[in-house]
């Protein structure tokens, strides 16, 4: 690594840096910013930021060419820029005008995705990393990954059983069932899993509808060959209230049990589930085209590099994945706030633009309604990485949406409907936001970390780190190393390694959490609990 400093955009009013910076160092920066060289006046940890110039207390420090907050007081060159002299200039709710960023087509189209592409590599950025060609960035080559084509014509990447359990009475009872059934589950059954969660009793209204949204979609999921619906028999969330929410699944992949009416769960459950598995062995993988792919993009434990490596990164694979006709989905509202202009102006009319601003202020108004700060973020985790304010977090994260339009805003426990990019409504909790993506019909999540955890949800989670560090600390969480751009990896030749891997996981290769067993899943609660 030559030099220990990025300026990321050439508007900017401070670097990042990209390994730790002893007070006195010599820092070169690019001439367009406005300085060719300075010098440290603090240790500056990596991923911290460092002025580049000097900033008067009341201005705007600028980091990816946008406003982070406001200096809280006068910053010389050379200092560190952090909480002690950095603050939040969020405001609570916001009115917003529509200004779209392209000349939108009548269809989803190149031409959309080509502008998309030119803007993704721009100012110091593309000074520093490699714009590498690479064959995976021609529009027109089909893309193909081993799928399972449903009876119904949606396409699976994993044939599991999957058994959902109505209430959290009964999640041991589901763990027994998995365990027994994975010992004798046949050739041909990838998984068995149980879901466990504490929903399903004593809630009311959004919560209740919330758990019936989620198990529904859970069951629905193109992943299950098979479910089966476990109840106790006297919760709120039970089988008949549950039952018209699964009228258009597969008979012959959902079988149903209600403890209380069985003298024995355990084998009455076996029992089923091994109908579920001879139904489930004899579906076989296939050639599919990667339009099908519907993937999650989620970002968790950032730090300072997230929005310089892992981020972006994600970004590019988003753009190559709807050029190749598929679709992901964005989520994590509260980690819009203070970077939401830059979805809004890519909404693709003026009836996704008011969705997306009434998802927005519905979440803002949701903390006002609890009496909480709607900017209480970023997280102990992420201001030890580097990061300051809400408006940074929010930057780095949105850049995991790519460069092409918007073209949905899904509610929670709603489906995607169109190809492209839509976004999410579903808090910033990881486990929450994760399975909500699942229930939105996610084949899979790229999950990316600068801090590094161990979870799974309900789908395949590729864990994709910010800083190689990391990735060699933490092999067996981390699937791919997005740090490697730090080390002059080309960041489009990354972008194509990146999209293979998908295609591989689609395929059927298993990602470190899956290994290991590690699927979790959690419902959005915002109620009264009886």
């Amino acid at each position: 690594m030559n030099n220990p400093a990025i300026v990321i955009n050439d508007r900017d009013n401070v670097a990042v840096a990209l390994q730790s910076i002893p007070r006195g160092s010599s820092v070169h920066i690019s001439e367009d910013s406005g300085a060719a060289e300075i010098v440290s006046r603090d240790d500056i940890p990596a991923g911290h930021k460092i002025a580049i110039t000097g900033i008067a207390r009341g201005d705007s420090v600028i980091k990816y060419g946008y406003p982070i907050g406001i200096a809280a007081s006068d910053i010389s060159a050379g200092s560190h820029v952090h909480t002690h002299n950095l603050k939040s200039g969020l405001d609570r709710i916001s009115e917003y005008t529509y200004t779209p960023a392209f000349n939108f087509p009548d269809a989803q189209g190149e031409a959309v995705f080509n502008k998309g592409m030119d803007n993704c590599f721009n100012g110091s950025i593309e000074q520093s990393f490699q714009k590498n060609a690479d064959k995976h960035f021609h529009r027109n080559a089909d893309r193909y990954f081993s799928g399972f084509r449903r009876r119904n014509g949606q396409v699976g990447i994993r044939n599991h059983i999957f058994i959902i359990p109505t209430v959290g009475c009964v999640n041991q009872v589901a763990a027994a069932l998995a365990r027994h059934a994975g010992e004798v589950r046949p050739a041909g059954i990838d998984r068995v899993i149980a879901f466990a969660h504490p929903y399903g009793c004593s809630q009311l209204g959004d919560d209740q509808a919330n758990t019936l949204k989620i198990l529904s979609a859970l069951a629905k999921h193109p992943n299950a060959a098979g479910v089966l619906m476990l109840g106790l028999g006297c919760e709120n969330c039970n089988l008949s209230v549950l039952e018209p929410y699964l009228k258009d699944c597969d008979k012959e992949g959902i079988r149903y049990l209600n403890c209380q009416d069985s003298t024995d769960e355990i084998e009455d459950g076996i029992k089923l589930i091994t109908e579920l598995m001879e139904h489930a062995a004899g579906m076989k993988r296939e050639q599919v085209n990667a339009r099908e792919l519907v993937i999650g993009l989620k970002c968790g434990g950032s730090d300072g590099l997230s929005g310089i490596t892992a981020n972006p990164l994600v970004g590019d694979f988003s753009d190559i994945l709807i050029a190749c006709g598929g679709s992901t989905i964005l989520t994590e509202v509260p980690e819009m706030f203070g970077a939401e202009a830059t979805l809004l102006d890519r909404c693709c009319d003026k009836d996704v633009f008011s969705k997306a601003v009434h998802m927005i202020n519905g979440f803002k108004q949701y903390y006002i309604n609890h009496d909480q700060p709607v900017y209480e973020n970023p997280s102990p985790g992420n201001k030890l990485g580097g990061i300051t304010t809400l408006e940074e977090k929010s930057l780095g994260c949105t850049q995991k949406s790519g460069t092409v339009p918007v073209y949905d805003v899904l509610d929670y426990g709603e489906r995607v409907k169109v190809k492209g990019l839509s976004l999410l409504n579903a808090p910033g909790n990881d486990l929450v936001s994760s399975t909500a993506l699942a229930a939105a019909g996610a084949h899979m999540v790229l999950f990316t970390t600068g801090r590094g955890t161990p979870f799974g949800c309900p789908v395949p989670t590729v864990k994709i780190s910010s800083n190689s560090g990391l990735a060699e600390k933490k092999s067996n969480w981390i699937d791919f190393d997005a740090g490697r751009l730090l080390e002059g990896a080309g960041r489009r030749e990354l972008a194509g390694e990146l999209f293979d891997y998908v295609l591989e996981v689609a395929s059927g290769m298993q990602v470190k959490s899956e290994a290991a067993g590690f699927f979790d899943m959690a419902i959005f609660k915002q109620g009264v609990t009886l």
